[in-house]
């Protein structure tokens, strides 16, 4: 940031030096000197020009972050949005995609599911896709387990069902908690159990660990909306705004 912040202000000042002294590279000791008291006297008088120069900086860094992300998520279009294996919910045919990567331990995505729950109720055409990314140990691990081996063996009503019931579960994510949960929705528990440890199960969590690595994601819950990454949390009304946003252009 200094090298901006100096060369912004040296213009502002209207420095008497001669066009090659911007240079900063080639500046003689007396030059330098004299840019460097002008520059922080110019500071001390008017410390806003610091904050409008980080605003500046941030802004650029975010748009370059947001153009890298709009590149990943065109690269990896088709794992994102139609894998063939991640269960889809909201609007099916709605205009816009938005995509979870979710833990079902992470406190922060059990506050994300209200917010998105909320927001697929009030906007009803937005297609939304979970990827189970778990990657707060073990627990967390045998958790997505049980809720792809639910998808597979039940289908998405069901998954729906298991899904939603361990985002707000406050037991240890074991196989006696699991038992309880299907028979308490109704489902063969064995058969759930049975698959939670097969390779049609892994190869759902390794793909989505492998494409949250291509998209430079390793925190939950992370959004994929459109060709828009949101990392973090973030509230119904934020959520809005992007989709709106989106949709307007």
């Amino acid at each position: 940031m200094i090298r901006p912040l100096v060369t912004a202000a040296a213009l502002a000042l209207g420095l008497a030096l001669p066009a090659h002294a911007l240079d900063l590279d080639n500046l003689s000791e007396a030059e330098r000197a004299t840019l460097h008291d002008e520059i922080r006297a110019y500071l001390l008088q008017n410390p806003e020009v610091i904050m409008e120069a980080v605003a500046v900086l941030e802004e650029r860094q975010n748009d370059g972050q947001a153009q890298a992300d709009e590149a990943l998520i065109r690269a990896n279009a088709d794992a994102i949005f139609d894998d063939g294996h991640s269960w889809i919910g909201g609007n099916p045919d709605g205009d816009v995609t938005m995509v979870e990567f979710m833990d079902y331990r992470c406190g922060y995505c059990r506050r994300a599911a209200a917010e998105v729950e909320s927001l697929l109720r009030d906007d009803g055409d937005i297609r939304f896709i979970v990827k189970e990314f778990p990657i707060l140990g073990e627990e967390s691990l045998r958790a997505s387990r049980f809720a792809i081996a639910t998808k597979q063996v039940a289908g998405d009503d069901a998954y729906k069902a298991v899904h939603d019931a361990l985002m707000s579960y406050n037991g240890t994510m074991n196989q006696a908690g699991f038992i309880r949960l299907a028979d308490s929705l109704g489902l063969d528990a064995n058969a759930i159990i049975a698959r939670m440890d097969s390779d049609s199960v892994s190869d759902v969590i390794a793909a989505n660990h492998a494409l949250a690595q291509e998209l430079q994601i390793n925190g939950t819950p992370s959004f994929v909306v459109a060709e828009q990454m949101l990392r973090g949390f973030v509230p119904q009304d934020a959520m809005q705004q992007v989709v709106n946003d989106i949709r307007a252009n």
